[in-house]
């Protein structure tokens, strides 16, 4: 019997603690597939972040670090300087990322250090029971604004990938999602896009990812079939899909 699919050798073969209809599963798989696909795996150090994603390094099969609250690109960039050959990930969550982390991602950017960065924006914070986040929608309710957040008491959504975009250091940013098969297939191409990037030396390169997250939107969407239906309806629309820089693409 022809065997179609199989597990990719760069994750581990042991049971993940993400919850039913959660999105990180699919971008791990897809990351995986990417270092197996680049030959790279020998060589690649992730950065697990402080979040839902917080046992990462117990399902990569990689070389993983992880240190404190949002400071996955200081990290990253610390290895990839001192291991220039090494290809370096930090794979991060909205909290950590456009929350704590904000001041780390935007010098790691303005510096263009030469890493890849996986965000992971489902709008909420997910490890520590659904606070509000930097990216929760406007009347999104949350467990500290259970009315709904306001632009008069929390201001607006982060635009990540926009305003990385606008930062001269920073080579290529693209958003995706997961909420569908299509949109799987292209947040594959971007990620290894992302990696290629640096193999390539061109500097630092993110891919946003919109995610599901059924357990703490407290919603309908709790329903992991209805929680893709948010993404597309409710989160796309303030999250537009594309590819918000690529800089090597300019210079052709």
């Amino acid at each position: 019997m022809q065997q179609l699919n199989k597990r990719p050798e760069s994750l581990l073969d042991v049971p993940m603690h993400y919850c039913p209809g959660c999105g990180h599963g699919i971008v791990h798989r897809l990351v995986a597939e990417v270092m197996d696909e680049l030959g790279i795996r020998n060589r690649t150090i992730g950065v697990a972040p402080v979040g839902c994603a917080v046992f990462a390094d117990t399902y990569f099969n990689c070389d993983m670090i992880q240190g404190p609250h949002g400071r996955g690109p200081a990290e990253a960039t610390g290895i990839k300087r001192s291991n220039p050959e090494a290809i370096v990930f930090s794979y991060q969550g909205d909290g950590d990322l456009a929350s704590i982390g904000m001041a780390e991602i935007v010098h790691a950017a303005i510096r263009s250090e030469n890493i890849t960065i996986i965000f992971i924006n489902n709008a909420i914070y997910g490890m520590t029971g659904g606070q509000m986040a930097p990216t929760t929608l406007i009347g999104q309710k949350a467990t500290t604004c259970i009315e709904g957040r306001t632009v008069k008491q929390a201001g607006y959504p982060i635009k990540m990938s926009e305003m990385l975009s606008t930062v001269d250091g920073a080579m290529y940013i693209e958003r995706v999602s997961v909420h569908s098969a299509p949109n799987v297939m292209k947040a594959k191409a971007a990620i290894k896009k992302a990696f290629q990037n640096q193999v390539e030396g061109k500097g630092f390169s993110l891919v946003e990812v919109l995610s599901m997250c059924p357990t703490n939107w407290g919603t309908k969407a709790s329903n992991p079939a209805e929680a893709t239906k948010f993404v597309a309806e409710s989160m796309v629309p303030v999250y537009p899909l594309g590819v918000y820089k690529d800089a090597g693409a300019a210079k052709k």
